[in-house]
């Protein structure tokens, strides 16, 4: 699986498209100039590098980032640079797409430990006791 994800990388770099845009919130002058937010914008439904399983995976496993038409969508404005933010998009897109080929591992079944068992069965009964010993005492005549 890790195989098949390298693959996606490396030979859909040419699909990947790239926007830029001015970031939201504060700032001074400079930012009402400057186009620091990045946005990667990646067809999967019209790449042919991908097939049709791979794809029904990445919509399955990282569905949360494609919309209706098939385009997987990130976005970073958290620096000043633009370049930095290009970078920082592509490795996200880089996370998710192995992410999504990622196998998952089974979950292996753990015994308690007697020790466990026995200090909770004690516990319960300390418990007990001392709810019999707040109770009225009863009239055995």
């Amino acid at each position: 699986m890790e195989k098949e994800a390298n693959y996606i990388i490396e030979s859909c770099q040419d699909e990947l498209r790239f926007k830029t845009s001015r970031s939201s919130g504060a700032g001074g002058q400079h930012v009402n100039k400057v186009e620091t937010k990045v946005t990667l914008r990646w067809d999967i439904k019209a790449s042919a590098q991908v097939t049709t399983d791979q794809k029904a995976q990445l919509v399955d496993k990282i569905g949360n980032y494609i919309n209706k038409e098939g385009v997987l969508t990130i976005s970073d404005e958290s620096t000043r640079s633009q370049l930095k933010n290009k970078e920082k998009v592509v490795a996200k897109w880089r996370n998710l797409i192995n992410k999504a080929f990622q196998k998952k591992k089974k979950r292996k079944k753990t015994n308690i430990p007697k020790s466990v068992k026995k200090a909770r069965l004690k516990a319960k009964r300390n418990r007990s006791e001392v709810k019999k010993l707040r109770q009225k005492p009863g009239f055995d005549g």
